[in-house]
């Protein structure tokens, strides 16, 4: 990717877009920010080899560009609201301009392009889409005080996330619903507080790039891609697991951490009923990794690929072994460094 000056062009220029939403003082700003962001995603998402991605990239241009003229017409609503003595009902602008925002992020009821389109990407733009392009919407919702439908959004994410995720073959598809789940608890972490959103994404993003670093390497797309792959390496097939269940956010490994702190921000809110409903969600969630875990441990069978050796170079296995041990050691580490303060 980054031996293509188009493409390091186009990165930089959707990077530009969403800082421009993140600091942007109105609405108008923050939606020319969102449309500078995904006129320049798009061109990294089409690829003239693969006929899936040129789909998707319209499927993703589809979807955004429905939801920037919603929050255009509704940015507009907001103005003509203050300039004509409040004739307009405020609340309910609001509410047009959360569901658009919703729309973008991908988050449920709104997720159903979601999958769809990932199926049809490359590993590394499928990160992009699941970290970077989720920050100027989930930004512009932490500025919405619309609380109900927030609680909505949530519930349904964490639901469809984990509903979603437990028949699925392909890895995309597994990863997009995961992600939904996720969002789920970063919608609710924006309730609370946005240092605690920023955590959150921030872990998120870390495990996300480890497993799809190690997916983009070998060209891993599908399950069964899995149980074959690595019958040389029994390191590379352990650590990767660890990973799943590290984004599934088991207790001992890094995944947790987050949620930990999302959870105990939540009871101190009294939000007992949302935050029972995530757990159960998540462990859902859990239950679908930990049988492809299992499945995949005790099913080692082999198979006859001409391209069997690794062709990983000793750079890419270093860097993925140490950011599995961060990943696998993180919480000890941390708790380690909260004792030593």
């Amino acid at each position: 990717m980054f031996y293509n000056s188009s493409k390091i062009l186009f990165t930089t220029i959707m990077i530009i877009g969403t800082l421009i939403t993140v600091t942007s003082n109105s609405w108008l700003g923050a939606w020319m920010g969102l449309e500078i962001n995904l006129l320049s995603f798009i061109p990294l998402l089409s690829d003239n080899n693969n006929l899936m991605s040129t789909e998707a990239s319209l499927k993703y241009f589809l979807t955004q560009a429905l939801a920037s003229t919603v929050l255009l017409f509704s940015s507009i609503l907001l103005m003509l609201a203050n300039n004509l003595n409040n004739e307009i009902n405020e609340s309910f602008t609001s509410m047009i301009i959360m569901s658009a925002l919703l729309l973008k992020s991908g988050a449920a009821p709104f997720h159903f392009w979601f999958p769809n389109m990932m199926e049809g990407l490359t590993w590394m733009n499928a990160l992009m889409l699941m970290t970077w392009q989720k920050i100027a919407p989930l930004m512009l919702i932490s500025y919405l005080n619309i609380k109900n439908l927030l609680l909505i959004s949530v519930i349904l994410s964490v639901i469809i996330g984990a509903i979603g995720g437990l028949n699925q073959t392909s890895l995309r598809k597994l990863m997009a619903f995961s992600s939904i789940n996720h969002l789920g608890w970063m919608l609710s972490s924006l309730m609370i507080s946005e240092s605690i959103w920023l955590i959150y994404f921030i872990f998120y993003s870390f495990l996300s790039f480890v497993l799809t670093f190690m997916f983009n390497i070998f060209k891993l797309f599908h399950l069964n891609q899995l149980f074959s792959w690595f019958v040389n390496s029994k390191i590379l097939k352990f650590s990767l697991f660890m990973n799943f269940l590290s984004l599934g956010g088991l207790p001992p490994f890094l995944g947790f951490l987050p949620k930990w702190l999302v959870i105990q921000q939540l009871t101190m809110c009294n939000q007992y009923f949302l935050l029972t409903l995530m757990m159960m969600s998540t462990l859902i969630t859990l239950f679908f990794y930990l049988r492809i875990c299992y499945s995949a441990f005790m099913l080692n069978y082999f198979e006859n690929n001409w391209i069997m050796e690794m062709n990983m170079n000793s750079n890419n296995t270093n860097l993925y072994l140490i950011m599995t041990f961060f990943s696998i050691f993180g919480l000890f580490l941390i708790s380690l460094f909260f004792f030593m303060l």
